[in-house]
């Protein structure tokens, strides 16, 4: 599914944060080692591309960012 998502309506509102998946392989040695057998993990970037957390599923991802008052966008 496709959402066409305004960043300029959103200007001034909470901050944005992108969420994305990341291929656990192409992760440092320290941190593959503590995700386990998961595959894939989903990090938070601010706009700026400064990354804010890994977590282990989309959903959580989301949670996090609103718990903090961000407001999660997808990227693929």
């Amino acid at each position: 599914m496709t959402e066409n998502f305004d960043i300029k309506a959103h200007e001034g509102d909470t901050p944005l944060v992108y969420v994305r998946p990341v291929e656990v392989a192409d992760l440092p040695e320290a941190v593959r080692a503590e995700a386990g057998d998961v595959g894939t993990l989903y990090a938070l970037h601010r706009p700026n591309g400064q990354q804010l957390a890994l977590v282990r599923d989309r959903k959580l991802a989301f949670v996090l960012a609103r718990q903090n008052d961000l407001t999660p966008v997808s990227v693929h």
